[in-house]
């Protein structure tokens, strides 16, 4: 009798402990992103957000959108009259209107964690600011990061605004395959071989056995101009690679250097097919864009979708394996859809530019050999109004 009574008054305990583990509340106090319609890009360095957003943001008046822990709370640090209370959404993030119109466009935040035994202030800085036209992937994201993040920061212009980017790439996606143990072994990584200082390196490798899983047997290092949707890069890889940037001038070429080593095996689908090679990809386009909340992606960029205007893409002719630096300048072209660009609609911010390089052509659709690599570097946008 005494052992079963031990038994039972054990078993209890266990359940009991076990519930007390699985209500556990969270006590993780952080913002983990922001998103918003003006935001082209977020840099967040230790409690410390810039927000950067399109040069004709009303800045009194933008509304974001915070992820942070699960169960954490958000307010506005010192809020006005002029801001909205954050709202809980569906997903767990939490929006408000905030007010950014003063001296240095800063406010502060505070989370706090489900718990309530922390909390957190947070610095946001909204900066105005424009697309650069000249890349030389010399900056990283500061911070320890599983993957490399390019950034690019070209002098202020003439109208004092900041000219800046963050690029993308699939690598936020290759971690989910857990193969890489460094940044060094992601599909996207910055070295210093470059035609000048540092590259971007951009590389077709296998994804193991998660990739293999998911019918995703090969990711193509890829660089673009845009957003990853991370979410729906398991769903549909190719609307998870999110285009362009809000542009004000008119494209006429695109120009840089390349390297190219091709790989040995080509496959479809994980199965190899003989005789068949792989190549790499280079294309920019601008498009139009009514709404900034418009973009787009892997699907449609290059059929072309009837918003694009202009396209330029590297004739295949060109693509050539080569262990030195060679030059290429692409034109853009109209796409034979009638548009052209309109110049009150680019001055009011009405088009967006993509970029795009990848390792393997056919890379978004899984097709290509594993060892393709690509390097590029002293990348140029070269526009009408600046010729």
């Amino acid at each position: 009798m005494k052992v079963k009574q031990l038994l039972s008054y054990s078993l209890l305990a266990v359940t009991m402990f076990s519930c007390i583990q699985d209500e556990a509340l969270n006590v993780e106090a952080a913002i983990d992103a922001c998103t918003g319609t003006d935001v082209q890009f977020t840099i967040n360095n230790n409690r410390d957000f810039n927000i950067y957003v399109n040069k004709w943001a009303d800045l009194s008046k933008q509304a974001l959108t915070f992820t942070v822990p699960q169960g954490a709370t958000l307010a506005i640090t010192d809020p006005t009259e002029d801001d909205s209370d954050f709202t809980l959404n569906a997903d767990g993030t939490f929006t408000a209107v905030i007010n950014f119109d003063n001296a240095n466009h800063t406010r502060w935040l505070t989370v706090t964690s489900e718990d309530k035994s922390n909390s957190a202030n947070y610095q946001i800085h909204a900066i105005l600011t424009e697309l650069p036209t000249r890349y030389h992937f010399e900056g990283l994201q500061s911070g320890n990061r599983p993957y490399h993040i390019l950034l690019e920061e070209e002098s202020i212009g003439a109208d004092g605004l900041p000219r800046a980017l963050q690029w993308c790439s699939g690598n936020p996606g290759f971690k989910l395959t857990m193969m890489a143990g460094t940044p060094q072994e992601y599909p996207t990584v910055q070295i210093n071989d470059g035609y000048a200082g540092k590259c971007v390196k951009l590389q077709t490798l296998n994804t193991g056995s998660f990739g293999a899983s998911a019918g995703m047997p090969i990711a193509a290092g890829n660089l673009f101009i845009g957003s990853f949707d991370l979410s729906n890069a398991l769903n549909d890889a190719l609307a998870a690679t999110r285009f362009g940037m809000q542009f004000y001038k008119t494209p006429s070429r695109l120009k840089g250097y390349y390297k190219f080593k091709r790989g040995e095996v080509y496959t479809e689908d994980g199965k190899t097919i003989n005789g068949k090679q792989d190549s790499f990809d280079i294309y920019a386009f601008l498009y139009e864009a009514e709404d900034n909340a418009f973009m787009l992606d892997g699907s449609n960029a290059l059929n072309p979708h009837p918003s694009v205007v202009l396209l330029a893409r590297l004739d295949q002719a060109d693509a050539v394996e080569t262990d030195t630096w060679k030059i290429f300048d692409i034109p853009f072209k109209k796409v034979g859809n009638g548009k052209s660009v309109n110049a009150q609609k680019l001055a009011d911010g009405k088009y967006k530019l993509g970029i795009v390089f990848s390792s393997s052509i056919d890379g978004a659709k899984f097709k290509g050999a594993v060892g393709n690599t690509l390097y590029i570097d002293e990348v140029e946008l070269i526009c009408e109004e600046d010729q």
